[in-house]
């Protein structure tokens, strides 16, 4: 069976059960609390809580999909038969639509009748001080015929929350044989029975102050990655023997070794769907797993004729489903990201060969001086980082971010500025007057930019000094003096209206319903600001989650202009602006 046949069968099938089919999400997250959408029920987070309406939403209390997800810990378990970064995860949810009992035999429905596979084994959780042993769960299995039911542990069949906090359960998995005969977990139950205020390493570790505590319904929430399901029903030994990587393999050099074969058709495929999906490579945050991804495999030998074999076979397998896959476009982010390596490849190993021995320390500064990925150096000086681990330069890049994080704190309302210091920069009344004005300007001008340019423009950073304001967003090209002067033409149109300018304070996810505009990485308090210019928050032009200071009304600007656009890294366009 093929595996669109596979991916079609289980929808179809949760569909006939009552289920309403949903399209994926993008592989970045709207839930700040993530980096990357790794699970198919993050999307679906608030119906888990009550916070949304399934019934209103989908018409129905449970959903299926088929969900672009990524995991960023996988990366260097990439290369053996099953691990992959990229991949898509089938799944079917329940939010107070069915629980224990109709989740076990869907599942076993599914698996034994739609796909004709014997189940060889199945876990269920064991128990602990907070939750009781699954004795349910293991009697539903042995009633459907599943004679080998095994107990496991927190670790193993507790799952989630997924990000810092949210709803979690126990679970029981399923295992089938593969093509090697080798037992493999194929698909995760998880039973959303609690909310938990921490994250799955706090639970895990029994930190003080956070407490399970029960969710309002029972809620379902079930992962099976599809890449698995297909090298079970195909009876081959690893994911890469599948219909959804051979045709990527075998554009591949023959005589490569299998291992950097199997790493170079998860990366090049990986790197395609983060691209459709708007990342693109920079040092930090989604940005940073592409460019890791990209100088892995450039390091270890893709040149740009290679991926774009690799990328073509890609798209032909994925290109009807996923039409975000833009050929060009991605093809043209590689390229100017191998371009850049190879010069600062050059620069790295030089200082690289002034160096007697790498420590952590120095592999992190030349990562952040040259941007030579952990690989890279390990690669290029193999007897100078022969104590380097994976661990250690992980403990120093969490150093860098700690010390980045206690920078953010400053910020105010999360919005990107600083009360007394650094970006906000007023040293009188008058100079603070100047800097409230150039704020309420930048929320203008990012909705004035959305307006002419598209939803593609998101914040990423501001500056705020008396002279202007600097605004960095993301967008895939320059933009034209036509559309910049019709962008200030707008903001200027909004002066003119002179709308009142204020805010209403309400829960944060309250306020995501609204529709304003946040900046999608910073971690927000549970209740917040949204500041707006119009009459109302509904019909508001502009609307933002800030901490303020802004004027009262619109007029106070003054006029706009725009003195200065251009790039400031591969996605990103900086705007430079005043108010006279």
């Amino acid at each position: 069976m093929k595996a669109d046949e596979i991916r079609k069968r289980f929808l179809d099938f949760f569909v006939k059960n009552g289920h309403t089919a949903v399209a994926s999400s993008s592989l970045v997250p709207t839930d700040p609390s993530v980096l990357l959408t790794t699970a198919g029920m993050q999307q679906f987070k608030p119906y888990y809580t009550g916070e949304g309406d399934a019934v209103r939403d989908f018409g129905a209390k449970s959903t299926a999909s088929c969900q672009k997800s990524f995991r960023t810990s996988d990366i260097d378990e990439v290369g053996d038969e099953r691990h992959l970064t990229f991949f898509e995860m089938l799944g079917n949810f329940s939010f107070g639509g069915y629980e224990k009992r109709e989740a076990i035999t869907l599942a076993f429905n599914f698996i034994t009748k739609e796909m004709a596979l014997p189940i060889s084994y199945v876990t269920v959780f064991e128990g602990s001080a907070a939750v009781p042993r699954d004795e349910e769960s293991a009697g539903i299995w042995k009633e459907l015929g599943v004679t080998d039911v095994r107990y496991e542990g927190m670790e193993d069949v507790f799952w989630g929350p997924t990000g810092s906090s949210g709803p979690c359960g126990p679970t029981t998995e399923i295992y089938c044989k593969s093509g090697s005969g080798e037992d493999t977990e194929i698909w995760n139950v998880v039973f959303n029975q609690f909310f938990y205020n921490g994250s799955r390493e706090d639970l895990l570790a029994g930190a003080a102050g956070k407490e399970l505590k029960p969710l309002p319904q029972f809620g379902v929430d079930t992962g099976m990655g599809l890449e698995r399901l297909v090298m079970v029903s195909q009876g081959v030994k690893t994911v890469f023997e599948t219909d959804l990587f051979t045709p990527i393999v075998v554009t591949l050099p023959a005589d490569l070794p299998e291992r950097t074969k199997y790493v170079f058709a998860d990366h090049g495929r990986a790197i395609a769907f983060l691209v459709g999906d708007g990342v693109r490579p920079m040092n930090k945050g989604a940005g940073y797993v592409l460019r890791r991804l990209m100088r892995r495999i450039i390091a270890q030998g893709m040149d740009t004729a290679l991926f774009a074999a690799v990328l073509k076979a890609t798209v032909g397998i994925y290109g009807v489903l996923y039409p975000e896959l833009d050929e060009a476009i991605i093809l043209g982010v590689f390229n100017d990201e191998y371009a850049k390596f190879q010069k600062t490849m050059t620069l790295g190993a030089k200082e690289l060969g002034r160096m007697d021995v790498v420590t952590a320390e120095a592999a992190f500064k030349l990562f952040e001086s040259y941007g030579l990925p952990y690989e890279a150096i390990k690669e290029m000086a193999p007897q100078k980082t022969a104590s380097l681990t994976r661990a250690d330069f992980d403990k120093e890049f969490e150093k860098h971010q700690a010390v980045s994080r206690a920078g953010a704190e400053k910020k105010f309302g999360g919005h990107g500025l600083i009360l007394d210091t650094g970006e906000l920069k007023a040293g009188s009344e008058e100079e603070l007057k100047k800097v409230t004005r150039l704020h309420t300007a930048t929320h203008l001008l990012q909705q004035a930019l959305r307006d002419v340019l598209g939803a593609e423009v998101e914040q990423r950073g501001s500056d705020i000094t008396v002279e202007r304001t600097r605004f960095d967003f993301s967008f895939s090209r320059k933009v034209t003096a036509e559309e910049l002067k019709k962008a200030e033409d707008i903001v200027n149109a909004k002066v003119r209206e002179d709308l009142p300018m204020t805010f209403v304070e309400m829960p944060l996810t309250e306020a995501k319903k609204t529709g304003a505009l946040y900046y999608f990485k910073e971690k927000y308090p549970d209740t917040v600001k949204v500041y707006y210019a119009g009459t109302s928050l509904e019909s508001a032009y502009s609307k933002e989650f800030c901490g303020g200071p802004h004027v009262t009304h619109t007029a106070a600007l003054g006029t706009f202009k725009i003195l200065k656009e251009e790039a400031v890294s591969q996605g990103i366009r900086r705007i430079r602006a005043t108010v006279e």
